[in-house]
């Protein structure tokens, strides 16, 4: 499907991204490879951006591949990236090969997330993480910034609530500065910084990683996280995934945990 819609407003669009990427329009000129004068014409409308200019222009500015598409279809064109559902047939392969990697890490807990931290799929041991937590925030679509900090969710039990609570609203809001201004994203974090207006704040993190401490089991286990995404990714849903892996952060969880 294509929009028509005025060249100003894909130019707009595009003097909005290179503000939050705090690029003049030489730098942006010089990184894209073009003259400042037509990005100067292409921001004001002036001239009509190609498609090809387009994607240039954002691909160095570095604009994630759904607000790509949506530059697109402001210019007038058709999107170019292909947006599918984790279930469909041409994702079958990397979806497995996905699972696999889930699996492997067991018995340490691993999740795979989209890029508002629902989560798409998640191992075994996930499971004994969400004990005592509220049947609602474990319904579908299950959040898992939603759940650590919410009062009916893993919050109760994580030990360093403050510290881990600051470690995920700083990724939140990175995502945030990322996507150009999400609006699920930029919800769900006045939503969960709601929660913590009664909460001590964080204190200084002396440890090379940010852990995460949580009772379960009559236990206290201890976590630092890894995330890694897909490289050069084609397609919309594959770009905004992530697999989220919790490494033992200490001798005792490594021993409680294994086999």
């Amino acid at each position: 499907m294509t929009a028509t819609v005025t060249p100003s407003f894909v130019g707009s669009e595009l003097r909005r991204w290179r503000e939050l990427r705090r690029l003049s329009q030489l730098a942006l000129a010089a990184r894209a490879e073009v003259s400042t004068r037509h990005v100067s014409y292409v921001e004001n409308g002036r001239s009509r951006p190609t498609p090809e200019m387009i994607l240039r222009l954002a691909e160095v500015m570095e604009v994630p591949m759904a607000e790509q598409n949506r530059l697109l279809l402001a210019g007038g064109f058709a999107p170019r990236h292909p947006q599918r559902s984790t279930d469909d047939d041409a994702l079958a392969e990397v979806m497995a090969g996905l699972r696999r990697l889930l699996d492997a890490h067991e018995p340490y807990p691993a999740l795979l997330l989209d890029d508002r931290w629902d989560v798409v799929d998640a191992n075994g041991p996930v499971h004994m993480l969400l004990d005592g937590c509220d049947a609602d925030l474990l319904e579908p679509p299950l959040n898992v910034i939603r759940l650590c900090l919410h009062p009916r969710g893993l919050a109760q039990r994580i030990r360093n609530l403050p510290v881990w609570r600051t470690h995920l609203l700083q990724q939140l809001d990175r995502r945030i500065a990322h996507t150009g201004g999400d609006q699920s994203l930029v919800a769900l974090r006045d939503e969960v910084t709601a929660y913590a207006a009664d909460q001590p704040s964080a204190r200084p993190v002396a440890d090379p990683v940010v852990r995460m401490e949580i009772e379960t089991g009559g236990d206290v286990l201890c976590f630092f996280s890894v995330a890694g995404q897909i490289e050069n990714a084609s397609d919309v849903t594959l770009d905004g995934l992530h697999l989220e892996t919790f490494v033992p952060a200490d001798e005792r969880t490594r021993r409680l945990l294994s086999p």
